[in-house]
């Protein structure tokens, strides 16, 4: 989509930083590819038989693309907030699958029908006045990026005259919400739930939209394989404690330096809550803590509730880098490994495919860099003590597997440009060691790793 990196930028990808010029340079990429594949949806439509998409669902998908359009002629920039909105990635994923499949899918009718919704919500972003049909599905009808409505299963009539839509579900009484010129919606009705948000990471950015309503937040995610809990609603308790971490999030970037701001800002375009991590106990008290991203969720990190401001900020600072290095690996190529699940991760019980561990090594450096210059920074002795502790453990976990990574043949031009560039940041680390306690303690947890893991399984590579 876009032109190969600057080798500048491939530089400062490679030692996990990036400016906002840099970092652009990929958002601009994923937001284009996000545009093709939504008018690839379009066409694969077109393309598919009467038995997967039959014309009536054919006719309504168009109309749903023409409210699209008109809304884009009227005020592109609320519309482009809408579609770029990160969980329209799966949404759209899911479609595709479903009109290139050679059988009809029961999930293809609900996909096409929130299709409706997402050309009534970018339609109510730019202050359009239209009436539209639109579908509830499991109790909630969902406006991606503005909210949601309790709703019974079935056809939900809106009519919007641009500031103001009314939903109808006979024989439910209509709901009123205004919709307001800064893309938030408001009713006293309690049946309404307003899309949730954090404040900007930094001033001049957008707020960073806390979705705990969208259907497709973690629909097709497999997180359960990755050890993570499901999506969940947060109350208003729950809510406020989100908000405090956070007021407390930037300061904390800020001391892994400029750029893990700079990344926050950028990068990050939804947090999705996520419940305690299994097996942390009903109330998942304690630090547990589970996170995650997704490829086709471009800008979205998926978190359980952090414990601490710092532990949310390094829950950024890891996540972003997968977010990154997709993105990265998007523009150009960086490997020719196959997919095959072999190797040794520390951080990992399974053996990880190749691109899986660049990708866990990549986090793990960016961690350790963080943490260092934590610990460095850090007032209380307590506060340095456990950063010391996380340093220690990322770099050690990152050297075991180093070796791999720059011992393959398999990687491109630009793939070694960025794995030398790793090894310069971890060189660079050594400069500056843990206590040797941590140290210690943290060769002594990659090493009992290496044991568990090679006799789980077996002759695999290590």
């Amino acid at each position: 989509m876009s032109p190969p990196l600057p080798d500048r930028a491939l530089r400062a990808f490679g030692r996990t930083e990036g400016d906002a010029d840099d970092l652009g340079l990929l958002v601009r990429d994923q937001d284009t590819r996000r545009l093709v594949l939504l008018r690839a949806l379009l066409d694969a439509a077109g393309a598919a038989p009467a038995t997967v998409c039959p014309p009536d669902r054919i006719d309504r998908l168009r109309q749903d693309w023409a409210l699209l359009e008109a809304a884009e002629r009227a005020d592109r920039t609320a519309v482009r907030a809408v579609l770029l909105h990160p969980l329209v990635g799966p949404w759209a994923q899911s479609c595709l699958r479903g009109l290139t499949a050679t059988a009809p899918t029961p999930q293809l009718h609900a996909d096409l029908d929130h299709l409706g919704a997402l050309a009534a919500a970018a339609a109510i972003r730019a202050r359009l006045a239209f009436t539209a049909r639109l579908t509830a599905r499991g109790g909630l009808l969902s406006l991606p990026a503005l909210g949601a409505v309790r709703m019974p299963d079935g056809r939900t009539d809106i009519t919007s005259t641009g500031g103001e839509l009314t939903l109808r579900h006979r024989p439910e009484k209509p709901l009123v919400v205004h919709a307001h010129a800064d893309g938030t919606t408001s009713s006293p009705d309690p049946r309404w739930l307003p899309a949730l948000s954090l404040p900007a990471v930094l001033p001049g950015a957008g707020p960073v939209p806390l979705d705990d309503l969208d259907p497709y937040r973690t629909a097709g995610s497999g997180l359960e394989r990755h050890g993570l809990s499901g999506a969940v609603r947060i109350d208003d308790s729950e809510r406020k404690a989100w908000t405090e971490s956070w007021s407390g999030v930037e300061p904390l970037l800020r001391i892994g330096g400029a750029h893990r701001v700079t990344e926050a800002a950028v990068l990050l375009r939804c947090l999705v809550p996520l419940g305690p991590p299994p097996g942390s106990g009903p109330t998942g008290q304690g630090a547990a803590h589970c996170s995650g991203t997704r490829r086709e969720a471009f800008g979205a990190v998926l978190s359980s509730k952090p414990a601490t401001p710092a532990y949310f900020a390094s829950t950024l600072v890891h996540e972003l880098q997968h977010t990154k290095l997709a993105a990265i690996g998007a523009v150009v190529r960086l490997h020719h490994e196959d997919a095959t699940p072999r190797h040794f991760a520390p951080w990992r019980s399974d053996p990880r495919p190749f691109d899986g561990l660049l990708q866990g090594a990549y986090s793990h450096m960016a961690l350790a860099d963080y943490w260092q210059r934590f610990a460095r920074g850090a007032e209380r002795v307590t506060h340095r003590d456990l950063a010391w502790a996380e340093h220690a453990r990322c770099r050690e976990q990152v050297g075991a597997v180093l070796p791999v990574l720059a011992g393959s043949g398999a990687l491109t031009t630009e793939g070694r440009v960025l794995v030398n560039e790793m090894i310069t940041l971890y060189d660079r680390l050594a400069d500056c060691p843990p206590p040797t306690g941590h140290l210690a303690r943290a060769q002594a947890y990659v090493s009992t790793a290496r044991v568990i893991w090679q006799q789980r399984n077996g002759s695999r590579r290590a």
